[in-house]
């Protein structure tokens, strides 16, 4: 449903990506206002923002007085959503300043505010910043983990505003929650997600896989940090953008995404499973490429690849809750029900895979299938909404253990 949205830009040069956003937003029907700081107009100016949205741009509260702007657009607002967010602009956020139009629109919001914050890691990881943040996100904003990646002139690290499609993808997954997104109700909690398919070498060009895209994972991970929790995203073998608001970790292997999981969830409030995991690797890795000799191939040696899943779930600490995904071709109750009480684990998504569905496709189906018998069905849609329902029964018991 079209939406009012405040596009809050801040003086860095990462404003010219806000730019796409504000393309991707305006195309998907809604009504966007562009609300630029004066010094970001240094970097993108009236002209631009106008054109793109179709609507007036000023940065000051005394233009068109006898609308009273800086009250009515926080007011109207369906959603303020602030790209990029530089230290500055959080700063004085946090303190409550309304020197101009765009802090005066924050302090009047009773929508959803949404922080993407772009600066150099320096900055970034000033006390101060960490303390805006912190501040920030206590009162119920979403401010968004920036990315990791080449900043202005040679220097890189995190402070990377993110992509404008995962910009757009973070507002739309907020816009959805409507009023619930003005307390996330993940905020303050670490959760980790795998994603994709491991892939298990034969020799340098040649591997065992599986047809994962790593999509639903990718759905999970968004929607978590949409709903403001700290995520660790392990991904296996995707090609996809990094969602915003993410730490991604990559991995090629089950080895390695063993390795990797084990490690984050040593922290973390609740885990999610939804990468492919090969079941055999070869027993041993060929050095150089195999060739064909005309005569017949030597069998293939497996061997098993850990259960990450169960391992996962023996070694969870008290209050954590443990998720995984099933992937199944028939008897998808029985074989899920089974699976649930081999891993051990809190919560099972059980999906039927193969035939167009689930691997490679943007909506999925499935039943999610609880340690205390529970089952809760999700009908064919994007898979968004299972990451939706998934975070809910997850947020539950969360709650619970409280």
């Amino acid at each position: 449903m079209p939406a009012h949205i405040v596009l809050g830009v801040g003086a860095g040069i990462a404003a010219y990506k806000a730019c796409e956003l504000l393309r991707r937003l305006t195309e998907a029907g809604h009504q966007v206002r562009v609300v630029p700081t004066r010094d970001s107009l240094r970097f993108v100016g009236t002209a631009t923002w106008a054109a793109l949205s179709g609507q007036p741009v000023t940065v000051s509260a005394f233009t068109g007085v006898h609308e009273v702007p800086h009250v009515r657009l926080g007011q109207e607002a369906d959603l303020v959503f602030a790209a990029p967010a530089t230290a500055d602009l959080l700063a004085r956020a946090a303190s409550g300043q309304a020197d101009d139009l765009l802090t005066s629109v924050l302090l009047t919001a009773r929508c959803p505010v949404v922080f993407a914050p772009a600066m150099h890691t320096e900055m970034w990881e000033h006390p101060a910043t960490v303390a805006n943040v912190r501040t920030l996100r206590e009162r119920g904003c979403l401010v968004l983990e920036p990315a990791s990646g080449r900043l202005t002139g040679a220097d890189s690290g995190p402070g990377r505003l993110p992509e404008p499609i995962e910009l757009y993808r973070a507002a739309v997954r907020v816009l959805a929650r409507g009023v619930a997104g003005l307390a996330p109700d993940l905020a303050g909690r670490r959760v980790v997600v795998s994603a994709g398919g491991t892939r298990e070498e034969l020799d340098p060009v040649r591997f065992l896989g599986n047809w994962s895209s790593g999509r639903q994972g990718y759905a999970l991970a968004r929607t978590a940090a949409a709903r403001g929790a700290e995520v660790t995203l392990v991904s296996a073998n995707v090609d996809l953008d990094d969602p915003a608001g993410t730490k991604v970790e990559r991995v090629i292997s089950a080895i390695q995404l063993q390795s990797a999981m084990l490690a984050a969830a040593a922290g973390a409030d609740a885990v999610v499973m939804a990468a492919a995991v090969a079941d055999y690797r070869p027993g041993a890795r060929s050095q150089e490429k195999i060739k064909k000799t005309g005569a017949a191939p030597e069998p293939l040696r497996l061997v098993e690849n850990p259960d990450i899943l169960r391992e996962l779930a023996s070694q969870r600490r008290p209050g954590q809750v443990i998720a995984g995904f099933a992937a199944e071709t028939d008897d998808i109750l029985a074989n899920g029900r089974a699976k649930l009480a081999a891993k051990g684990c809190d919560l099972l998504v059980v999906n039927r895979v193969g035939r167009g569905v689930a691997f490679g496709t943007d909506d999925n189906e499935a039943v999610v299938l609880a340690a205390d018998g529970s089952a809760t069905p999700v009908p064919r849609g994007p898979k968004e909404v299972l990451a939706d329902v998934v975070w809910d029964l997850i947020a539950r018991r969360l709650a619970e253990h409280q």
